[in-house]
């Protein structure tokens, strides 16, 4: 598929500075995916324009302009991605990549929450109080800010000489691969590929040493650099299978990646039909997880109440509250198990096992979970 334009961002590369590169995905004007009004906030709600760029020069897939103010209410954690940490604590401590005896932490969290402070300390690892810190984690962290480059030197500054700076990502592999247009989102930044992440972190005089792939979010990377010259454990060949497998892929291929323009016209024709179906079947339909990620997909396929009454979260921040531009109103998971819909939309895939081990109302019933990420499939009783 064709780039969707040449056109600069408003701002230069978050990066380098440039300004050539590639508009590969515009869902044109939506609201902000962090602003949930309440739910008797009448509106209109303000949009603002949502593209993403791939720099001509360092190949980063970012935001071509943000206008907006972050405000998101914090999510629930899904159990997914509390699997997803203590597995890679596992693996980065049996790789040796943890000072033995003990040592000092520093974390760079997500404004989504989650941290690994508790798994780390488990560790041996107390958290620093002043200082650079012999283990700096960023769990989906470095996304969220504006001017990368200030960003990622601002964790290598918090990085002891001799320390290892983790970095947890969803890999642009992953979304280019399943067609996850809906990552894009205002706040967001940047959208890693693992040679364009490995790139920046040797222009600041960091190597990559190890590289971690887990299947959350379909495709989730960690890598653990250190400084360059200082002695520790390397595993240069999975660091080196990863680049070349995201590569030949076609990350860095503005051609490649404005695949997710198609996919995000299908995804969101395909969700739009399935709930028209739905009605008139006379089903009985709610949705579940009031993500960032479903307030794209909502506004682009023009999903509003007549077609999904409401979507339950298990965040209560956000209870009472109701999608932007579409009113859909956000409930208590509750609701799931009081109306007895034959059909929930799930909005995060990756929590299809643990809501059917928290909801089995659902199922017990007769109704059936509905995964439209990326594509609508369903699943029905076990």
């Amino acid at each position: 598929m064709d780039p969707v334009d040449e056109a600069s961002p408003t701002d230069p590369c978050r990066w380098c500075g440039a300004a050539d590169g590639t508009v590969v995905l515009d869902l044109g004007d939506q609201p902000a995916a962090d602003h949930f009004p309440a739910a008797d906030d009448p509106g209109p709600d303000p949009v603002h324009p949502l593209r993403m760029w791939l720099c001509g020069t360092c190949r980063l897939a970012q935001l071509a302009e943000d206008p907006t103010s972050p405000e998101e209410p914090r999510g629930a954690e899904p159990d997914a991605l509390v699997a997803q940490a203590r597995d890679a604590v596992a693996r980065v401590e049996a790789a040796g990549l943890l000072p033995a005896g003990g040592g000092s932490v520093t974390e760079f969290g997500s404004p989504h929450g989650g941290s690994w402070l508790d798994l780390l300390g488990a560790t041996g690892l107390a958290e620093a109080s002043d200082g650079p810190a012999d283990v700096v984690v960023d769990c989906f962290g470095l996304m969220h800010a504006a001017d990368q480059r200030a960003g990622l030197a601002e964790r290598a500054a918090a990085t002891a000489p001799g320390g290892v700076l983790l970095l947890q990502f969803h890999t642009l592999a992953a979304i280019v691969a399943d067609g996850g247009w809906n990552a894009l989102r205002h706040g967001h930044y940047a959208y890693y590929a693992t040679p364009v992440l490995v790139r920046m972190l040797d222009e600041i005089g960091f190597e990559v040493t190890h590289a971690f792939l887990f299947d959350l979010y379909g495709g989730t990377v960690l890598l653990a650099a250190r400084r360059d010259g200082v002695d520790g454990p390397r595993d240069p060949d999975a660091v080196t299978a990863l680049v070349e497998r995201e590569t030949a892929l076609g990350v860095t291929d503005p051609a490649i990646v404005a695949g997710l323009e198609e996919a995000a016209r299908r995804s969101a024709e395909e969700l739009l039909a399935h709930l028209e179906v739905s009605r008139e079947k006379q089903h009985d339909v709610l949705g579940y997880a009031a993500a960032s990620r479903a307030v794209p997909l909502l506004n682009r396929a023009g999903i509003g109440p007549e077609l999904l009454p409401a979507v339950a979260d298990g965040a209560p921040a956000k209870h009472g509250r109701r999608f932007p531009g579409v009113g859909i109103p956000i409930v208590a998971p509750d609701e799931v198990v009081t109306r007895h819909p034959d059909e929930v939309v799930l909005f995060v895939t990756d929590m299809l096992a643990e809501m059917r081990r928290r909801i089995p109302e659902v199922e017990a019933g007769g109704g059936r979970w509905v995964i439209v990420d990326p594509t609508v499939r369903t699943v029905t009783p076990a």
